[in-house]
């Protein structure tokens, strides 16, 4: 019984953190940048509704992937729910939501390359996709070894700069409120809370154990959401907020600001570091998945000249779009999560859900989220009020 216990917990503690390390990325970097004009109790709120939704639409996922054949991905689920319009429909949500995050990450990774070697950000753009995008290109096992050297980076800059950054806060500058700004933040927040691409994953993982998949969701993504809140913590009361808005301003990540506003220069180091492993990490796992998913919808091998053709279509096109607007990287964020996130990750799961509980009598299956129709409207308005915000954030810019 005890050594069952053992292994139960050692897969929940897993895949746990497999969710929260899929949601926790580069997208945290714009947090405090886009939250800063609201305040931080105001984004508090923003954090949970966000957690809240994002939670509920992995639940959906769950639900789906459980009613389906083993490893059926999202694209999968969509034609299979709503038929060839759901299948080009989440295609194009995917290719426009990798590809956004992937401008960001060129964006971001190049302006950091720029701090370190203190050369031309066109040259630092090139690097920082030639060397990260050679492994994409060598295979998955390349990818493997050096995230996970990147992976404790992470974990260790992470913790630095929280043992360095603490002292440094000044209360103060968390009290101001501005509860009509701070739901603008929706978009990027809704990409720091990106997971549900896994679940198909995780679901095999827990051989279709839906008990073991639905606390993994549920503890991982409220993994996230306290490391998310302690960093807005730490941001919003270390930089003024008029530092974190010229940053919005210019397109730069929530890190930039803090060598004009802290007297030791470890703490702008660390934080630089921070991100620079925030960005690679993720930008090889959005890559990574790119061009594998470019492979199997263009059905094309991953050797030879067809190889060389993938690696063009993956890593050109976004590299020239931040090499064209080198500030684009909270604008790339905002645009995937504000379309691409609200779309895929949100409206697509509520919608399946709906077709398959009542619309298709033959699909039925235990439920994993409460509430019945009334809870799916209330995600499919969500949906729509975020939508909403995107389109005021592109009206006030």
């Amino acid at each position: 019984m005890g050594f069952h216990l053992v292994n139960w917990m050692k897969d929940i503690v897993g895949g746990t953190l497999l969710v929260a390390g899929t949601s926790i990325g580069a997208g945290m970097l714009a947090l405090p940048v886009v939250t800063a004009a609201g305040g931080f109790i105001p984004a508090f709120f923003v954090y949970l509704l966000c957690w809240l939704f994002m939670t509920c639409t992995g639940l959906l996922f769950l639900e789906l992937c459980l009613k389906l054949p083993p490893d059926a991905n999202i694209i999968t689920m969509a034609s299979t729910y709503l038929g060839r319009f759901g299948k080009v429909f989440a295609w194009a949500l995917y290719l426009f939501l990798f590809y956004s995050l992937s401008v960001a990450y060129i964006s971001g990774g190049g302006g950091l390359l720029q701090d370190f070697l203190g050369i031309d950000l066109v040259y630092c753009q090139w690097i920082f996709v030639l060397v990260l995008g050679s492994c994409v290109y060598v295979g998955a096992r390349m990818v493997d070894r050096l995230n996970l050297a990147l992976m404790a980076g992470l974990i260790l800059t992470y913790l630095a700069f929280v043992i360095f950054g603490l002292p440094q806060v000044e209360f103060s500058r968390l009290e101001p409120a501005n509860w009509d700004l701070a739901l603008f933040a929706l978009p990027v927040i809704f990409t720091a809370f990106s997971y549900q691409g896994i679940i198909p994953s995780l679901t095999t993982y827990f051989k279709r154990d839906a008990k073991r998949v639905r606390i993994a969701i549920i503890a991982g993504t409220s993994v996230a959401f306290f490391i998310y809140l302690l960093w807005e913590f730490l941001i919003l009361g270390i930089i003024p907020v008029e530092g974190l808005l010229q940053a919005k301003e210019l397109g730069q990540t929530a890190v930039a600001p803090l060598k004009d506003h802290v007297s030791a220069s470890s703490i702008t180091t660390i934080g630089q570091a921070f991100a620079f492993f925030a960005i690679s990490t993720s930008f090889l796992g959005v890559t990574l998945g790119l061009f594998d998913f470019l492979a199997d919808g263009l059905s094309m091998p991953k050797k030879g000249g067809r190889k060389v053709l993938l690696a063009l279509f993956t890593f050109i096109p976004p590299l020239m779009i931040s090499l064209v607007n080198p500030s684009v990287f909270i604008v790339a964020l905002v645009f995937a999560g504000g379309i691409g996130c609200a779309l895929l990750l949100g409206l697509l799961p509520a919608l399946m859900a709906w077709v398959s509980r009542y619309r298709n009598e033959g699909h039925g299956g235990p439920l994993q989220l409460r509430g019945g129709k009334i809870v799916l409207v209330l995600l499919f308005l969500f949906v729509l009020f975020e939508l909403i915000m995107e389109i005021g954030i592109d009206a006030f810019q």
